[in-house]
């Protein structure tokens, strides 16, 4: 049977049914969709048989590289070793990138990263690098692999025209009622990694309140999908489930996440965010050959943290792509808000739990996000907390710090006080790492 006698309307109805789909079926469907041949109606009524029918193994391998293949893809060839990317399904004061790419780079394991810019809470990695003055990420493709050769780490934008088929299909399920699809969401996530270029790919997928799945038996579930394609068509990949049931780490905010970095590379960051970076910095250096356990990773990269290492080659990437690097021993020069605002606890206990979706919108609402994609986004503003769930508390202890470019926060606050709640008796700090998946 030729591509001509290949119709979508057997497709839907072979999957409708339950039953395999070739390889040449799923490239028939994601090239027609991507080429307008066939309409969202089709396409829409397949989302929704693969939403109640699910997909194979080899299935959900197929359509990730159909989609890969249904656009450009990046080649980093011209960089030597093993280039791994990491993944993180988002939260809330999620400053894991800015960490991790100088703290692996230490290790000599080449970090290539393609980012795009946010439309949450707080900015993409991108518009969070960009509160350092002068820092960009227009770089040419020379430029980029000559920089991750010399000081094996750099950021750009993500450029080209990467995985058209995943937007199309993307804003379809939206609408659609298809967007909790386990062989959907794997192989959005993975085409975009996969077509930009990486040979590894390590995976942060968030858990609780503030993250897409809710449940930690859905996110293995998808950490588990997600490694198995990644490794069905040769990229080395392991995920780690970590919890988002409250922000991670204290800063929520663009300049506020650098400065927060800056002291996790120098070791004295927040405790969670610290072993948030150690255990997918781990992964990603053993993923990329250079330790033979996840116990030596980290070894060698607690050792580039004591030694200053990870904080010199963030110095050496922020000078390489234009910023200043002075701000890491002086991150006052950062953008500074106007206005700091102190939010006093009003009654005494213990912190029972922090609605992280609703604290990243407190911050929004001051400006560090992105509404819409036009907003402007304010690199000053955010919050800092100082209580994580589980600490104790007395009437009049600072719970958070607003960092405003505007008096009138009264929403703001009342934002933070209604989500952050207390327990007159003691609560137990989350599990931060939920589970480890390397197969």
């Amino acid at each position: 049977m030729g591509y001509n006698a290949m119709r979508m309307v057997d497709i839907i109805e072979k999957k409708r049914d339950g039953h395999e789909l070739t390889t040449e079926e799923i490239r028939f469907f994601i090239e027609g969709y991507t080429n307008g041949s066939i309409p969202d109606y089709q396409a829409s009524s397949f989302a929704m048989a693969v939403y109640f029918q699910d997909m194979t193994d080899r299935e959900r391998a197929d359509l990730t590289m159909a989609m890969v293949e249904s656009g450009d893809q990046i080649d980093l060839s011209a960089i030597e070793g093993i280039k791994v990317d990491k993944h993180s399904t988002g939260g809330v004061g999620d400053t894991t990138t800015l960490v991790l790419g100088p703290l692996v780079a230490a290790t000599g394991v080449p970090v290539a990263k393609m980012s795009g810019r946010g439309l949450g809470h707080t900015g993409g990695t991108i518009d969070k690098l960009e509160a350092i003055e002068g820092f960009h990420v227009e770089l040419t493709t020379e430029q980029f692999a000559k920089q991750v050769n010399d000081i094996k780490v750099a950021v750009i934008g993500q450029s080209g025209n990467l995985t058209p088929a995943d937007k199309k299909l993307y804003a379809l399920r939206d609408v659609t009622g298809t967007v909790s699809s386990i062989p959907l969401i794997a192989s959005s996530i993975m085409s975009k990694k996969i077509a930009a270029g990486s040979d590894a790919i390590v995976l942060d997928v968030k858990t609780g309140d503030g993250a897409f799945m809710k449940t930690v038996e859905d996110s293995v579930k998808l950490a588990k999908a997600m490694v198995k394609i990644g490794n069905a068509v040769g990229r080395k990949t392991m995920a780690i489930i970590s919890d988002m049931n409250q922000p991670l780490g204290f800063a929520i905010g663009n300049a506020l996440e650098v400065k927060e970095a800056i002291e996790t590379l120098q070791g004295n960051g927040p405790e969670d965010l610290t072993e948030l970076c150690l255990t997918l910095g781990s992964q990603m250096v053993t993923v990329a050959g250079h330790a033979d356990s996840l116990e030596e990773a980290r070894k060698q990269l607690e050792e580039v943290i004591a030694n200053g290492k990870a904080l010199d080659v963030f110095k050496q990437f922020i000078e390489a792509q234009g910023g200043n690097p002075a701000v890491v021993d002086d991150p006052t020069l950062l953008p500074q808000a106007a206005y700091k605002i102190d939010v006093p606890a009003k009654e005494a206990g213990y912190v029972g739990h922090i609605v992280a979706d609703a604290i990243g919108t407190a911050a929004m609402l001051l400006g560090a996000g992105r509404a819409t994609k036009e907003s402007e986004i304010d690199l000053a503003v955010g919050l800092m907390l100082h209580k994580k769930v589980g600490d104790r508390v007395e009437v009049g202890d600072s719970l958070a710090t607003i960092y405003a470019n505007r008096e009138d926060v009264e929403e703001v606050l009342n934002k933070i006080y209604s989500n952050i709640t207390m327990s007159a008796t003691p609560v137990e700090a989350p599990a931060l790492i939920e589970e480890i998946i390397t197969e």
